[in-house]
């Protein structure tokens, strides 16, 4: 996966990823629409399919709605990178099938608008705006494969389909 950085600093939270108001709704491109919008208002008409969220400390706080992780995915972006995530939004991103990543080299350099890929079996981020890589730990393989199935329900259901 490859793409432009948007980059946040501390405590995101779900709030601030898809606002209460829009709750309402299940519908995947409604929450896209909505995403980061009241802390980035042009970030839903500029997120393009493949870009990769960056922050800081703690991203993903706040409430334990399944909404956020989804707005995210939805949007396009393709993984988030953090110095550290919230426990509940950690959880909810990987039951959904969005990519995390914790690397503090990497969100300490890494600039908003920069090129980055990420290779998730390896655990390699390559800013190719700088052209430094940088490593943090892959997910298990269990983990990947929910992540590959696009999230844990959808393994689930591959699985009982295949055996």
């Amino acid at each position: 996966m490859k793409g432009k950085v948007f980059k946040y600093g501390d405590n995101v939270d779900t709030d601030v990823i898809i606002p209460a108001r829009y709750l309402n709704t299940t519908s995947e491109s409604e929450l896209a629409a909505h995403c980061m919008e009241d802390i980035d208002p042009d970030f839903a008409k500029n997120v393009k399919k493949g870009d990769i969220i960056v922050a800081r400390n703690n991203f993903g706080c706040g409430s334990s709605r399944e909404h956020a992780p989804i707005a995210i995915k939805a949007s396009g972006i393709q993984c988030v990178i953090a110095n550290t995530f919230a426990r509940i939004f950690y959880r909810n991103a990987i039951n959904i099938g969005l990519p995390i990543l914790e690397c503090p080299e990497a969100v300490k350099e890494i600039n908003p608008n920069d090129e980055v890929s990420v290779d998730l079996a390896k655990g390699v981020i390559t800013n190719h705006t700088s052209g430094k890589v940088y490593y943090t730990h892959p997910f298990p393989e269990s983990v990947q494969e929910i992540i590959k199935s696009g999230g844990l329900m959808n393994k689930l259901k591959k699985e009982k389909l295949n055996g």
